[in-house]
């Protein structure tokens, strides 16, 4: 079902101007389009033009005069381990990990706040609790049948959920919250590493990493996984998206 298709069952509607996250001085604009019913097809073809899903919600930025968020992708086949990344999967070895259709419990209400309240003690992320409703909006609803979520236990406890999207090419990363009281086994970067895995056994060639915005903190362990490929732009449906190699440092 394309776009055109899914019209009489979509909302189209963006945002006023605020403040953005990545880029202090500036302010930031979302288009969002609202699809009950959006198939793995049309998700495949979004992700590889540069939107993003929470939801039912797809969406990318309009930003007056700035083009800084650009899209980024693991080439798959080509990843190697770097040594601090073996190091990683080292620390990892008794992690257990189960892949599921994402779920909502009160223990991933209670890990998700705390993880934003870590957040905004040590990176100044603004922190409002979510509640169910909220929660089940942005990561359980919309999933059908290619949403995903990967679940971290270690010691039998919840340390980690990640929210992933299965394409017909790739893994699109949606969302990742941990345990900060497990930080040192730097579950982040071993969240991604599975992801790479799992697109290497089931012959996926991409892991849709979302933005990247130079300069901006929270966006620079993305360029840790190498080889990548970036987008600029959000090309329509009509036109063939143009993928570049990531500049080297």
């Amino acid at each position: 079902m394309t776009i055109e298709e899914n019209s009489e069952h979509s909302i189209d509607f963006c945002m006023l101007d605020y403040p953005c996250s990545y880029l202090p001085e500036k302010k930031t604009r979302m288009f969002y389009r609202y699809m009950r019913h959006a198939s793995k097809e049309l998700v495949t073809e979004l992700v590889q033009r540069g939107w993003r899903r929470f939801g039912c919600y797809f969406f990318h930025p309009i930003c007056a005069r700035c083009n800084e968020c650009k899209s980024l992708r693991i080439d798959v086949g080509r990843f190697t381990l770097s040594k601090s990344q073996k190091r990683v999967m080292k620390k990892n070895r008794e992690t257990m990990i189960y892949i599921r259709k994402p779920g909502m419990t009160q223990e991933h209400l209670d890990l998700y706040n705390r993880f934003h309240q870590y957040k905004s003690e040590t990176s100044g992320w603004k922190f409002t609790p979510v509640n169910p409703h909220l929660y089940y909006e942005n990561f359980v609803d919309g999933a059908h049948n290619f949403g995903k979520e990967i679940l971290y236990f270690i010691d039998d406890k919840l340390v980690g959920v990640d929210l992933i999207d299965m394409t017909e090419d790739g893994i699109s990363s949606i969302y990742f919250y941990y345990d900060p009281d497990y930080a040192r086994y730097s579950l982040g970067t071993y969240s991604l590493l599975m992801q790479i895995q799992l697109a290497k056994q089931m012959g996926f060639e991409w892991i849709y990493l979302g933005y990247w915005v130079r300069g901006c903190r929270s966006f620079a362990y993305k360029t840790n996984f190498r080889p990548l490929e970036m987008l600029d732009g959000f090309p329509p449906l009509s036109e063939k998206p143009e993928w570049i190699a990531f500049p080297s440092d």
